[in-house]
């Protein structure tokens, strides 16, 4: 609570009135720049003295304040630990600032600050002082409202917030223990805590679908469509008039088809392939029509806009959030059957060799003869005088002609080289409930392959005509491996008699070659995730630098509008070309982009900079900005996705407290053993004081944990049996014990283990493990939170492009296609309670 009986400005204030000041001031001056009071003074000067102690002003020997010495600032974004700690990221890629607890009570996750290095912490790490909050990050925090003592307060459900919001006024019908929104009317300072109103009332936390109503709001997942787009969307029409025929390609007499999941809603392409000779050799004519989403949605109205937010529709189970709203995402831009729909179409010629000999694209208007899904053409695929095919006998020869270019699109993958990795994918089966029911395998067949294969040739297709023409736009680029993870999957190779060619600069077929040795090796799944693990992530930019993982020259996302913005950003450019004109995003509110990057982009900023290497400056245009929003908005999503699968997984195993499993490993950390349990496709984390009594030393290029006095090794996909020993839903966090041969659970490390790691002499190997004993009550740890994080990344970044060329890695409801009153308080702010 203030202890001044009046208002006085405050140090954001001081300090915004310094900057945008040439001159220095005085108090006075000071004071009459933000209007204070005579009455007011005192309390002003206090806080000036304050200030110039903090280091955040200094003045002159005539009482003229200037701000500090800038050059020792820094500024960036807070991160922080549900622990009640936080680091600084810089804005300028350097190395992390460490914010210890009382730095953090100033700031909530997200916050830009300004702060400056006032030392090491016991760790070694440079620790930071903040100077200024430059701009506050949250406006509404999500969590459960509790009473405690008479004080309604909110437990934020996001973890990285480690203090809890005082409710201002009564909860009016809110009940403790529900799920609330509330917006903040005053944030966190050293003294006090962060203030807020609620705003609304989601409901308890075990409703239907609660899970993603709290994702959504946590991640800052937009959900609700402006009353702009709403309004806008209602007038369209419900089928195409004859005035959007005008100047379109008739392919309505063509039977394109959809092949979809059993589930889709949406279907944004349809294919029709035939045979046609090329010189004297076959060939074929291949039609990959694209839903014309940008003859509806137009640069920045209010449709523009709301998709330009979202990005990317977002899927979760028995949920998606789409990017555009239903009347076009399931009406007039899906293109159902025995419907005439508008579209973009890239028109191919095909080699037998799989080489795409001309192209060309056109807008068109077609007539979906059919909607396939993946099981029905599979079926017919392999059986032509089934009964799948007795009902689709017209179409059955098209699908063969679909079949052939596919093999023939499959041989130049492989000429070229790609990556391709056999990973086992799974979806959530819910029930009504919205809880889940079951986990079952994704099997991959032959007509998802097909699909991917046409999406992928499209997709090259609207690349090179970008380039051809030097036209902007926003290329799905894929760099190569980092040296760091190149040396790190080098030693592990040379352990087990493998090798990686290519040198410093390995290309794509490299490591397709290596793949091809490694099949029907025993250890083929631990070499192929630790290949998997080497990859970078997959984002947009201008900058074609190519697509390491297809190899390709030159990738961009062209195939799924109605999902993806940068894909209606390829169709507009597509057009500008086609009309002789240069398509240019304006009028677009840069500050309402995300420019946030990932981790690991951001780590390769600080090695960069360390190893001395200079980036090549250049003024950001706004396909630069639109590139980093949309990979960042992508990266949002699935976060969110995440979240909520962590928590479905948590809810539907929570019952299942000491049971038994056997499981595979999936990671190895210092700190213990990721195990997914098989048969139900759930991971947990084996914390390394379960393990058993012994000194497990950490090989990281191995990725195996051994016991020193045992021998006792832990590796990549060996197979262990595990109890279900802890659940914990807010966390999302499941913890497993290991079950030793006669059923009974590994013993925790003993006092003498535990002793033997502290006396450890200088010299020996470092059981970095030992540091997270005496936090075994506390197994979520940032780095348990890093390293799944960045498996994650890698999965998506690689695999989903490498894999599928993010072709067709959509969803629908249940899958996802492969791919208080009492005001401020004075005093240390309370941590987190549940």
């Amino acid at each position: 609570m203030n202890k001044h009986l009046y208002p006085i400005p405050s140090r954001e204030e001081i300090l915004g009135v310094l900057r945008t000041n040439k001159v220095k001031l005085t108090a006075d001056d000071i004071a009459e720049k933000l209007g204070v009071k005579p009455e007011e003074f005192d309390g002003m000067t206090r806080r000036l003295n304050a200030m110039e102690r903090d280091g955040q002003i200094k003045p002159d020997r005539s009482g003229h304040y200037t701000l500090a010495n800038q050059e020792n600032f820094i500024s960036g974004k807070v991160n922080s630990h549900r622990d009640g700690y936080g680091f600084l990221i810089p804005d300028d890629g350097s190395d992390d600032l460490y914010l210890p607890e009382r730095e953090m009570q100033k700031v909530l996750h997200g916050d830009r600050v300004t702060a400056r290095v006032v030392g090491t912490d016991r760790r070694g790490r440079l620790e930071g002082s903040i100077i200024e909050i430059l701009e506050r990050a949250n406006t509404h925090v999500i969590g459960r409202l509790l009473n405690e003592n008479g004080v309604w307060v909110i437990a934020p459900e996001d973890n990285r917030f480690s203090q809890d919001i005082l409710l201002a006024g009564s909860p009016g019908k809110a009940k403790a223990g529900q799920v609330v929104s509330v917006q903040l009317t005053e944030q966190p300072t050293r003294y006090a805590q962060a203030v807020g109103k609620i705003v609304e009332i989601l409901g308890d936390i075990d409703d239907p679908g609660m899970e993603i109503e709290i994702a959504v709001r946590k991640f800052g997942v937009p959900h609700v469509f402006s009353d702009a787009a709403q309004k806008a969307a209602a007038k369209l029409p419900s089928e195409i008039r004859p005035k959007d025929l005008e100047d379109r390609v008739d392919l309505r007499d063509i039977p394109l088809v959809t092949i979809d999941g059993e589930d889709a809603r949406d279907f944004d392409d349809a294919v029709y392939c035939e045979p046609v000779k090329i010189g004297r050799s076959k060939g074929y004519r291949l039609l990959v029509a694209i839903a014309d989403v940008s003859h509806y949605v137009g640069p920045n109205d209010a449709l523009d806009q709301d998709a330009l937010l979202r990005s990317t529709s977002v899927y979760f189970p028995r949920r998606v959030i789409p990017m555009l709203p239903e009347k076009l995402s399931n009406g007039l831009c899906s293109l159902n059957p025995d419907v005439d729909r508008l579209t973009l179409v890239c028109d191919m010629v095909i080699t037998q060799e799989g080489v795409v000999n001309a192209y060309q694209f056109y807008p068109a208007v077609i007539h979906s003869a059919a909607r396939f899904t993946y099981t029905e053409v599979a079926a017919i695929l392999g059986n032509t005088k089934g009964p799948e095919a007795a009902k689709r006998l017209p179409l059955v020869p098209h699908l063969l002609h679909l079949y052939e270019v596919f093999q023939a699109l499959l041989k130049a993958r492989h000429v070229r080289g790609a990556i391709d990795f056999e990973t086992t994918e799974t979806y959530i089966v819910c029930n009504a409930a919205g809880k889940i029911e079951k986990i079952i395998p994704r099997t991959r067949n032959d007509a998802h392959k097909l699909i991917e294969e046409c999406m992928l040739a499209a997709n090259v297709c609207a690349a090179n005509l970008l380039e051809t023409y030097k036209h902007p736009g926003t290329y799905r680029i894929h760099a190569g491996p980092t040296k760091e993870k190149l040396t790190q999957v080098r030693n592990f190779l040379k352990q087990v008699g493998l090798f990686l060619g290519g040198g410093d600069a390995p290309t794509a077929s490299d490591y397709a070659a290596l793949m091809e040795k490694i099949k029907g090796r025993p250890d083929s799944p631990l070499l192929q995730t630790m290949l998997l693990r080497s990859m970078q992530q997959a984002v947009y930019s201008p900058d074609n630098i190519g697509h390491f993982g297809l190899s390709y020259e030159a990738y961009a996302h062209f195939t799924s509008p109605i999902r993806r913005y940068p894909d209606l950003l390829t169709h507009r450019a597509i057009k500008a070309i086609l009309q002789g004109k240069v398509y240019e995003p304006k009028g677009i509110d840069l500050s309402l982009l995300n420019t946030s990057i990932s981790n690991s982009a951001r780590k390769q900023l600080v090695a960069d900079k360390a190893a001395g290497k200079k980036k090549i400056e250049k003024d950001p245009t706004i396909w630069d900005s639109l590139g980093t929003h949309c990979s960042a908005n992508e990266r949002r999503a699935d976060e969110a996705s995440r979240d909520v699968e962590a928590w479905l997984k948590c809810y539907f195993i929570k019952n299942k407290l000491g049971e038994e499993f056997i499981g595979t490993i999936s990671g190895v950390t210092q700190f213990g053993i990721f195990v997914q349990l098989d048969d139900i496709y759930i991971e947990g984390l084996v914390h390394i004081t379960e393990l058993g009594a012994d000194y497990f030393q950490f090989d990281e290029a191995r990725h195996e944990l051994r016991g020193e006095r045992t021998g006792k090794r832990y590796q990549l996909t060996d197979k262990v049996k595990v109890q279900v020993s802890r659940v914990d839903l807010d966390a999302r966090k499941i913890d497993l014990s290991i079950v030793q041969p006669g059923g009974a659970i590994a013993p925790s490390w003993s006092g003498s283990s535990a002793e033997k790691a502290k006396k450890q002499t200088p010299g020996t190997p470092v059981n970095k493990s030992a540091k997270a004993v005496k936090n075994a009550s506390k197994p979520a740890t940032a780095a348990r939170k890093s390293f799944v994080t960045e498996r994650q990344e890698k999965f998506k970044g690689a695999s989903s492009d490498a894999r599928v060329g993010g072709a067709k890695q959509k969803g629908t409801a249940s899958s996802k296609k492969a791919v208080s009153t009492a005001g401020k308080v004075t005093g240390k702010p309370a941590k987190k309670r549940r």
